[in-house]
């Protein structure tokens, strides 16, 4: 099993980037935001996860091993394969699925392409019990500000997706007011 590789970034793709690893070029799907962080020659470290199939060999990558570890629940949950479980942390963060399955939020995931009410259902059953505790940063009030300015980006026209890269790419230090987080946001999409 590949379990990390590091090498040179020599494409990027919608969710996907093709990295050189000993001369041979391999692509690795991942999280959106990481496709929009990546430029082509730049160094790169990912923890990976290979998934056997049939007819395809896929690799799956992600900058921490909390990343993997999540991928890897959701994977467990009945239903949920590796584009859906991918698709969960394109649109939420880790601690928005951890905050999502402590709260019993099943709405939260309702954001994720791919995934039902019922398939919402699943994976917070699933995970109870798996996620750990929020981490101190997660139960801060900058989270209630974040559903707002998500809810205004997608208001925008932006996706979900695009809306919650930006909102990952927002400092942890930026103020707590909204219009100014939306502001924040809103530079992403012109980079």
């Amino acid at each position: 099993m590949i379990a990390s590789l590091s090498g040179e970034v020599i494409d990027i793709g919608e969710n996907s980037l093709v990295v050189r690893v000993g001369g041979v070029g391999l692509r690795v799907f991942v999280p959106i935001l990481l496709t929009k962080q990546s430029q082509v020659g730049s160094y790169i470290s990912l923890h990976t996860h290979l998934v056997v199939r049939e007819d395809s060999l896929t690799l799956y990558g992600f900058q921490t091993v909390e990343e993997e570890r999540f991928f890897n629940l959701l994977l467990g949950v009945n239903g949920i394969g590796p584009r859906h479980a991918l698709a969960a942390l394109s649109t939420l963060s880790v601690d928005a699925i951890r905050r999502a399955v402590l709260s019993e939020q099943p709405e939260i995931f309702g954001r994720v392409p791919g995934i039902g009410k019922k398939g919402a259902q699943k994976i917070i059953l699933h995970l109870q019990g798996r996620v750990g505790k929020p981490s101190p940063l997660a139960t801060s009030p900058s989270i209630d500000v974040d559903t707002e300015v998500l809810e205004a980006l997608t208001g925008l026209g932006y996706s979900v997706v695009e809306a919650q890269a930006a909102l990952q790419s927002i400092p942890r230090d930026a103020p707590l007011d909204v219009e100014e987080r939306l502001r924040i946001a809103l530079r992403f999409f012109a980079a």
